[in-house]
């Protein structure tokens, strides 16, 4: 019982299975408890994720639609040139986000890539809004460039259970992500670390995730939760689906222990309805990505996702500001923009 909403760092296994165990009201009870004592349970964060750099990834995530080793259909692309990212954020800023996040795939940058991604950082920073980066493993003094450059968040996904990594992931070890995460917060980012679930993992493997970035001290300030979006090509298209109410069960879970933590409602929203998203955000998600898409997968169009937060009485999370942008309350009108034409981009797909 975490109805305290006390922040723990030594999880147990058989303790977070008990939670799992709950009836599922008691569950979403606790849940919701714990949620009301760190957040305004009618807010949720809202966040635009750009793909920076698309495909051509040397690892062998089975997941992954970007991975080089998968016969997808998707393109490659290159970096995208700094000046058409700052014009996406800047678009993002006047429809309603608070964050902006960049994602390459790379396994890690490239000393020669590191020069654009510090000024994209910079120029979003500028806009007086949150940045975030994924680009893959970071060595310590990478993370110190990004942090010097005004990073606020860079996201590294544990995916799974140290358990069941092996069977979706050779290519990296589950030490080499947490060393990552180790450099962010020697540099003095935060950090944004979560999971995929329905990856043909046992409850257990479930249970042990949340473990995991439980345990971690601090705990990630988000945690982004992900449905397995399946993608034909990929070794995981055929993999069986994982029950609504057992997802809805790892949103609330990951609530009542990392209860300071922002859990978002991440990759797979699609495919949810809105009584499911509802159920999502009862159970204390209070973060979501929206825009046309997630890197390369689809994502419920912006308007949709507004006409949901009007019905349940949801209003967008503001940050404080060194910009000022003229309104008190900014609101999401568009998705964002296609990405830039090719002639804009350069070559870091090498």
């Amino acid at each position: 019982m975490n109805q305290s909403g006390q922040v723990r760092h030594n999880w147990t296994i058989e303790e977070v299975n008990a939670l799992f165990n709950k009836p599922f009201n008691d569950l979403m009870f606790e849940a919701q408890t714990v949620h009301r004592q760190h957040f305004n349970p009618n807010e949720v964060q809202v966040s635009t994720l750009l793909s920076i750099k698309t495909g051509a990834c040397p690892e062998d995530c089975k997941y992954c639609s970007q991975s080089a080793r998968y016969k997808t259909g998707l393109e490659k692309e290159r970096l995208i040139e700094v000046e058409k990212v700052l014009e996406a954020a800047k678009q993002a800023k006047a429809q309603g986000s608070t964050r902006f996040c960049m994602g390459a795939a790379w396994r890690n940058p490239k000393e020669r890539d590191m020069p654009y991604v510090l000024e994209m950082v910079k120029g979003v920073k500028a806009m007086g809004m949150e940045t975030c980066m994924t680009l893959g493993m970071l060595s310590k003094d990478q993370a110190d460039s990004l942090q010097d450059a005004g990073l606020d968040y860079y996201n590294h996904n544990l995916d799974t259970s140290p358990e069941h990594y092996n069977q979706i992931i050779t290519t990296r070890t589950y030490q080499d992500r947490l060393d990552t995460l180790d450099n962010v917060r020697s540099a003095g980012m935060k950090v944004c670390s979560g999971g995929i679930v329905g990856l043909g993992e046992k409850a257990n493997d479930r249970a042990s995730l949340l473990a995991q970035l439980a345990n971690l001290s601090p705990q990630p300030e988000s945690v982004p939760i992900n449905m397995l979006v399946k993608i034909d090509g990929t070794p995981l298209a055929d993999v069986a689906d994982l029950d609504e109410f057992d997802f809805i069960r790892c949103i609330a879970v990951a609530r009542i222990m990392m209860p300071k933590s922002h859990v978002r409602l991440s990759a797979g929203r699609e495919a949810m309805n809105e009584q499911m998203q509802a159920m999502c955000f009862l159970a204390g998600a209070n973060s979501i990505f929206y825009g046309c898409k997630l890197l390369t997968t689809s994502n419920p169009e912006t308007n949709a996702d507004m006409m949901l937060f009007k019905k349940l009485g949801i209003n967008t999370e503001t940050i404080e500001s060194s910009v000022d942008d003229g309104s008190e309350q900014r609101k999401i009108h568009t998705a964002l923009s296609d990405k830039a034409n090719s002639d804009l981009f350069y070559n870091a797909a090498n």
